[in-house]
């Protein structure tokens, strides 16, 4: 891209500038020429004037579709290296970015979206549509229907079904952020004055909204009383199957893993039931002592080990609403800066602001970084590296116009509801996995693992990181350039 192109705002589309040396405007009429000369002087010169070209905004595709391939990545290889699975509580990974770098992107695609309202019905009406589809489709595949890709079986216990998930709580930060930006429309300037917290001021509004989610986080989490609770363990086969725990609180402010007010909330709206039952904590210090890895429980481990707990809580997830207004905030700045030096300077600045708060806050112990919690440092320290991660691709691909190493990702970043459903929920593979000989086992994925993979290089792990690189990200890579190829992209 050369230095006279700007990213207007329009369905992210990038409009070419072309400077004239001609003012049509300020004619000569001094040369004899009369109106109809002058006239037609004015036509022809419009005529030479090309089109403006615009194309998208390629770092978003390829943002959203890195996004995707993380979640593949950590998915189905952080079994074979748990260091890139989610931490077991304080800490950051590289499987604690995807969450937040998915609200990050739903914000900024809102801002365009959203950028006009010509019926406000109409808006409101295509937000609540879409945000019970993404709940439909959370509930279907994650709540215990969908056992793919391992389990053939389908259908789930609605005495146990879990309501929360991924989908879910984009669902809810969409649903919000949107309804905001689309009732504000009004009230927001079309252009934003210069300086730096002017485009702050212009859409105060998101922000105000960001807060109130922060301020309802921050007094629950620091004032809500947990009381003792307990539960009961299910696990066919495990020596604690049927056995009751009872884990002791009975205090206020807690960001441990027993008493938190996150799990708290979610015990009592949704049922201790209807949680996750396979929390990454059983993979910290207290529980086993092959910490982060999984092993065997301790003997001496505490009674909240084995309990379930909803990673994507309704707690958590009013949280998460602030990753959406930041995701928002870049988008409006996209908007209405011109520049590539004023949207690198705003982001970059925003961004690195966000890391150093959020290391403050972490290495002073006073809210540690923390993904299940999804505490305010968390929020910062995700938000300001999702600010990062984008700008660098702005610099490489829209503006150094280094787009083919990144096309992949803009494929997978076009059709990301597909690939998430299809790849990192294991759909396609579970289909797969139906056509089998003799036993389940024996299907042709675990096949290609197997002699492809493991026994060529003669380890399980690297084996398995293999596979998922080559068999998975690189498939769906080429699948989605397939796909764009035809035109075919899944919306909701």
């Amino acid at each position: 891209m050369e230095k006279g192109q700007e990213i207007a705002a329009d369905g992210e589309k990038v409009p070419e500038q072309h400077q004239h040396a001609i003012d049509v405007g300020h004619v000569n009429h001094g040369d004899g020429k009369g109106e109809e000369d002058v006239e037609k002087e004015r036509v022809a010169v419009a005529e030479e004037v090309p089109k403006k070209k615009s194309r998208r905004v390629a770092a978003l595709d390829a943002f959203r579709g890195l996004t995707i391939v993380l979640m593949i990545l950590v998915d189905d290889a952080g079994g074979a290296y748990e260091r890139i699975d989610h931490s077991p509580w304080n800490g950051c990974t590289l499987a604690d970015f995807v969450m937040p770098f998915f609200l990050f992107i739903v914000g900024v695609a809102i801002a365009f979206a959203l950028k006009r309202v010509p019926n406000m019905g109409n808006a409101v009406k295509r937000i609540t549509i879409r945000t019970l589809k993404m709940l439909f489709w959370g509930v279907l595949l994650q709540g215990g229907y969908s056992h793919a890709p391992d389990d053939l079986s389908y259908g789930v216990d609605m005495k146990k079904i879990r309501w929360m998930g991924i989908l879910q709580r984009i669902a809810l930060v969409y649903f919000i952020v949107a309804l905001i930006e689309a009732f504000t429309v009004k009230v927001r300037p079309t252009t934003v004055r210069s300086g730096p917290y002017a485009i702050f001021n212009a859409h105060r509004w998101q922000w105000l909204g960001g807060f109130i989610a922060f301020v309802i986080y921050m007094v629950t989490t620091f004032s809500l009383y947990v009381p003792d609770w307990s539960y009961v363990y299910h696990n066919d086969g495990d020596v604690n199957d049927g056995k009751q725990f009872t884990v002791k609180c009975g205090v206020r402010a807690s960001l441990e893993q027993a008493c938190n007010a996150v799990g708290y909330v979610d015990r009592q709206v949704w049922g201790i039931n209807h949680l996750y039952t396979q929390p990454v904590w059983i993979r910290s210090k207290d529980c086993t002592s092959s910490s982060p890895n999984m092993g065997p429980l301790r003997a001496d481990a505490p009674e909240w080990c084995l309990a379930p707990f909803e990673p994507e809580g309704l707690l958590s997830s009013i949280s998460s609403v602030l990753s959406g207004t930041i995701g928002i905030h870049y988008g409006h700045v996209l908007i209405h800066f011109k520049t590539h030096k004023e949207r690198l300077k705003h982001w970059l600045v925003t961004g690195f602001s966000l890391l150093v708060l959020a290391i403050i806050l972490h290495f002073t112990n006073a809210i540690p970084i923390n993904k299940q919690l999804y505490s305010f440092s968390y929020v910062c320290f995700t938000g300001g590296a999702a600010g990062i991660v984008l700008s660098a691709f702005y610099i490489l691909i829209d503006v150094w116009g280094l787009r083919k190493p990144f096309l992949f990702l803009e494929w997978i970043g076009m059709n990301a509801m597909l690939v998430f459903v299809l790849g990192a929920q294991g759909i396609l593979a579970g289909f797969v996995n139906g056509w089998y000989y003799e036993s389940p086992d024996n299907n042709l994925v675990n096949w290609i693992v197997k002699h492809v993979f493991v026994d060529v290089w003669h380890s399980q792990n690297l084996g398995t990181l293999l596979y998922v690189i080559f068999c998975e990200i690189v498939f769906w890579g080429v699948a989605a350039g397939v796909l764009h190829k035809l035109g075919i992209y899944w919306k909701l």
